[in-house]
């Protein structure tokens, strides 16, 4: 009986001591120096077995004696700790200070000192301050060779973007927008406060990867997503009111009428009457957190903007949500982004700008009280006083008060992905997006309107025009990760395919012959007299094929002794817009970086030099490029017909682009800097031009039409001059040539317009030169007639310069300036003492020129323009009565100003208050510019917007034709801002 009872207890015991080893459950707590750490990783070393830290930091796990915990959150040194029997363990991780920055690429992301192209990250705290209404200008002058210019203050008019200048010459010239791993993303669609960071990918060798739709870069937006702990809650509010800046300098009511001018009886400021002091706000709200696994992020923005110009602005609201959540023992991570904007605009007319400067400053703004408008005459024009009988003369507060041209856009996208790690090296992602845009636009101009809506006609007085648009758009990617880490040697290979599929379409109708101003008819079309005679409606539509890219994809990065990298990657593309046989194209890239401190002990902390190539595609932006494209129509009887707009080029090939990129990232103490040289061949650029009919059945088709070479310089400098104080300033400097050119003796390209000289362009486009030379004759004085003295430029005793004979050998024209910067700066300063900071950040741009449109029309003193003001600037010829287009309105418009400054105070809060922070600030944007040119603005004019007039755009979007200062650009304005931010 004892020997049974004994070897109960023995076994008894033994079955302790195995439950002990295993089945021990281990409860504890994960801290860092600021608190509790909710969502830290707690693992079993060398297994699959783990799990997460709750809000609170605390954490329970099953383990044996004799396991490694592993502990780890992101931004803190891990921590390990074996199991011996303890069943509570508090561990505190400390912040890495050594954490290496990861920077987010095509397709995965890199330690920044691995990089070896030339990518530039700017995260929030380095953003640009104040009502910033489009993401682009958060990054204005903080990169170098990036360019962003949006001439005048038009809150509806977006932003030029280029980078590393001319790309192409077709629709993609904008760098490419990937938005938390969506490509072809809209920066339009992401509000500024929802981003996190924006990494710019300014080489081949980094944006081959993404093939034709990097062909201009790439532009990486990540946006803030939620962190694991308890809800919290964030406000940032605005409240700015705009000013107009500069203006035109043209003849007040004295200067006018000692000129000559008509005199009417009033005194008017047209500037003055056509803007006002506009109030804008910005309201954004965002509440994000996480429990378990799961984190996310909800914002919703509103926002108001006026525009200084009378009817003009626009009210939006953005709403955003990520959510991220991992399972399987953090094996699967599926993230989902969504994200809804609508918009409704108030675009006014851009002529209310140029006959602001143009009409007589001794009009009255009213009939009222005008001896011409007896009793009430002047109501059949809506009580506005005018002109008649005078050409292009119309009262602009009459445009700016009657006409409207207001449109709506929603936008919707939505993207998930999902992520699964195979094993511990390999790991699988999938991604799936959609985004869909709808635009409805509308245009109505009262019977009272006499420019556009004719008021003084019996008939068909009135005008109501619609369009509608739609752009969807869908992508899915399937892309596969691995990672070899062994001793002096890491490599990263990935590998994956891409699909991606758009489609445009749009319609629109016009018509008129309203009855009367009793009501906005726009709103009730079946009152028009026009649908009695279907022959004055005007109606379009267009839907095109649906454009498809298909690629495979690869790439490898290597580590060889934590001081050699080397990146190579490849892309396969291919296009529906091309024929069969140049339907796909070949994209490789390659680049190799050293730390040159690993192997000769510099003084640098970093001296890094590295070098990159990369080649990658481009297409213009219109469906079936290599194809026949017709338009179908029908007449005012409803028959059909049928008519070819295109013919087909079955030999049209991609755009090709290869670029080469050296340079050296260095650091030492307080100072850092980069830079960088490039050269850049654009071969085989794209562009519809005139064929001969009877080869091809008709006089236009899309050919590969040249090759353009572009070599520029980057360099950016920091140094953290105290604690307190940190400077950074960035150059670039381009240079782009034409090489090649269908056209073998060149083209000139930009018209002047209307009135009289409509036959008059302004820049040369020929091989051998550099983009953007405006080309004129060179002004010397005025004859005694009152018209220009030009100067003999090629000394042959007789003076050639007529618009036709341009291109002429002994022709009198000479580059009068180039539109492009030869230096771009930015200049960074932030000041802090105390609760308080200064931000102060300068831009300007120097070497370009500018034509002056408004001079080279309303300056010389024209006989027969008695009843229109003059532009009345210093550099003004009194004598000057013949408007002949030359150097004299080509001006030099070298820019540094006061861009954005930024006071700020943030407020000391008690431990466990309700109100976490609270910072209130106060901002200016274009505080000050200093310049000479005359005009409105001297921001470059990267591209031509073309000579506008009552039905439209002449011409517009010519990127070959910079420089152009039109009358219709908008007036620049000073914003001065209130902000307020609040964390709860």
């Amino acid at each position: 009986m004892k020997g049974k009872l004994l070897s109960f207890n023995l076994s008894l015991l033994a079955l302790l001591v195995s439950a002990s080893v295993y089945a021990q459950s281990i409860s504890g707590v994960v801290t860092s120096e600021d608190g509790p750490l909710p969502g830290a990783t707690v693992q079993i070393k060398g297994t699959n077995t783990g799990t997460s830290t709750d809000f609170d930091g605390n954490f329970t796990i099953a383990a044996n004696d004799g396991d490694v915990l592993v502990f780890s959150f992101v931004g803190f040194t891990t921590q390990e700790i074996t199991v011996s029997g303890q069943d509570q363990i508090t561990v505190s991780l400390a912040a890495d200070n050594e954490l290496e920055e990861v920077v987010v690429t095509g397709y995965g992301s890199q330690n920044e000192k691995e990089i070896t192209s030339a990518v530039v990250q700017v995260t929030a705290e380095e953003f640009n301050k104040g009502p910033i209404n489009q993401a682009s200008q958060l990054l204005q002058g903080k990169v170098a060779g990036l360019s962003v210019y949006n001439k005048g203050g038009n809150p509806n008019s977006p932003a030029t973007i280029r980078l590393r200048g001319l790309s192409t010459v077709g629709a993609n010239v904008s760098p490419l927008v990937v938005v938390d791993g969506v490509v072809g993303a809209s920066l339009d669609n992401v509000d500024p406060n929802d981003i996190e960071s924006i990494n710019v990918l300014k080489d081949g060798s980094a944006a081959a990867i993404y093939g034709s739709r990097g062909s201009s870069g790439v532009i990486i937006v990540t946006t803030k997503g939620g962190k694991s702990g308890e809800l919290s809650l964030t406000y940032n509010g605005q409240l700015s009111s705009s000013s107009i800046l500069n203006r035109i300098d043209i003849m007040d009511r004295e200067e006018f009428i000692a000129a000559g001018g008509s005199d009417l009886g009033a005194d008017t400021d047209w500037t003055e009457a056509v803007t006002r002091n506009a109030i804008s706000q910005i309201h954004n709200i965002a509440a994000s957190g996480g429990f378990n696994n799961t984190t996310f992020r909800i914002s919703a923005n509103i926002r108001e903007k006026e525009g200084i110009v009378i009817n003009t602005g626009f009210e939006q609201f953005n709403s955003r949500a990520n959510i991220s959540t991992r399972a399987l023992n953090d094996k699967l991570k599926v993230d989902f982004n969504a994200s809804f904007t609508q918009r409704q605009s108030s675009f006014g007319n851009p002529l209310v700008l140029k006959y602001a400067t143009l009409f007589n400053p001794t009009a009255p703004i009213y009939t009222a009280g005008s001896p011409f408008f007896p009793g009430d005459s002047g109501d059949v024009i809506g009580g506005y006083f005018e002109t008649f009988g005078l050409f292009d003369s119309f009262n602009p507060v009459s445009i700016a008060e009657q006409h409207e041209q207001t449109g709506e856009r929603m936008e919707l996208n939505y993207n998930l992905s999902l992520g699964y790690d195979l094993t511990d090296y390999l790991d699988i992602q999938f991604r799936a997006a959609r985004q869909t845009s709808k635009n409805n636009n509308r245009n109505y101009i009262p019977v009272t309107a006499l420019q556009g809506g004719n008021a003084l006609s019996p008939t068909r007085r009135g005008l109501a025009e619609f369009e509608d648009n739609r752009f969807e758009f869908s992508l899915y990617e399937i892309f596969a990760t691995y990672n070899l880490d062994s001793d002096g040697f890491n490599m990263n290979i990935t590998g994956g395919y891409s699909y991606q599929e758009d489609n445009f379409r749009n319609r629109g109708f016009g018509l008129g012959d309203f009855p009367d101003d009793s009501m906005d008819f726009s709103y009730n079309i079946d009152a028009s007299q026009d649908l009695n005679n279907a022959g004055f409606i005007t109606a379009n539509s267009y839907r095109g094929p649906n454009n498809k890219i298909i690629a495979f994809f690869g790439r490898a990065n290597v580590v060889i002794d934590d001081a050699i990298y080397v990146n190579a990657s490849v892309r396969r593309e291919g296009s529906t817009k091309l024929g069969e046989g140049n339907k796909w194209g070949t994209f490789p890239a390659f680049g190799i970086g050293a730390d040159l401190n690993n192997y000769l002990g510099t003084d640098f902390d970093q001296l890094k030099i590295r070098v990159g190539y990369g080649e990658t595609g481009s297409l213009p932006g219109p469906t079936g490029l290599s194809q026949i494209v017709y338009n179908f129509g029908y007449d005012s009887g409803g028959s059909g017909n049928t008519s070819q707009a295109r013919a087909a080029n079955p030999d049209l090939k991609w755009e090709s682009k290869a670029e080469t990129n050296l340079g050296i990232d260095f650091s030492s103490g307080k100072f850092t800097g980069a830079l960088d040289l490039y050269t850049r061949d654009i071969s085989d650029f794209i562009l519809e031009t005139r064929v001969d009919v009877a080869t091809y059945g008709f006089d236009r088709r899309f050919e590969n039409s040249g090759k353009i070479n572009t070599q520029g310089l980057e360099l950016n400098l920091g140094y953290e001059v105290s604690d307190s104080y940190q400077t950074n300033v960035n150059l670039s400097t381009y240079k782009t040539t034409l090489e090649e050119y269908v056209l073998e003796n060149g083209d000139i390209t930009a018209n002047l317009g209307s009135p009289g000289q409509n036959a008059t362009n302004m820049v040369l486009i020929r091989p051998g030169e550099a983009i953007g030379q405006i080309w004129a004759p060179r002004f010397e004085s005025v004859n005694a007639d009152g018209s220009p003295k030009f100067a003999d430029i090629n000394n042959d005793g007789n003076l050639t310069t007529s618009q036709d004979k341009w291109n002429d050998e002994d022709a009198d024209f000479e580059t009068a300036g180039n539109g492009i910067p030869t230096l771009e700066l930015g200049w960074s300063n932030n000041v802090s003492f105390g609760n308080w900071s200064v931000n102060a950040f300068f831009r300007g741009a120097f070497g370009h020129s500018l034509v002056n449109t408004f001079r080279a029309f309303y300056e010389p003193r024209l006989a027969s323009q008695s009843s229109y003001n003059f532009v009345n600037t210093s550099l003004a010829e009194p004598t000057l009565t013949v408007a002949q287009f030359s150097s004299l309105y080509v001006e030099k418009a070298d820019f540094l100003k006061l861009d954005n400054l930024t006071v700020a105070y943030n407020f000391d809060m008690n431990e466990g208050s309700f109100i976490q922070a609270a910072q209130l600030s106060a901002n200016i944007q274009n505080a000050f510019v200093i310049t000479n040119y005359t005009g409105i603005d001297p921001e470059p004019a990267l591209v031509d917007g073309g000579n506008i007039v009552a039905s439209g755009p002449v011409s517009g979007g010519n990127v070959l034709a910079p420089g152009i200062d039109r009358r219709t650009n908008y007036f620049t304005a000073r914003t001065i801002t209130l902000g307020l931010n609040i964390n709860f």
